[in-house]
């Protein structure tokens, strides 16, 4: 898949979930969402390109992918 799609589509997850006051309870949502809808393979993609670097990943969504590789 797309790299910049998965970008596109991780950063909607986490503007949908940036409004919650909680900024842990938010990034685990992210977090969450991820490892529940995303095929595996979705998420090592956006892992590797969060090690990388991830320049495009906005705040909560970057925290999130860097939860999910500690998990791996």
């Amino acid at each position: 898949m797309d790299i910049q799609n998965l970008v596109k589509m991780a950063n909607n997850i986490g503007f949908f979930f940036k409004s919650e006051p909680d900024h842990t309870l938010a990034v685990a949502s992210v977090e969450q969402h991820l490892k529940n809808f995303w095929d595996p393979r979705m998420r090592v993609e956006i892992i590797n390109y969060a090690q990388q670097g991830g320049m495009e990943l906005i705040d909560i969504v970057d925290e999130a992918v860097h939860k999910l590789a500690q998990q791996k």
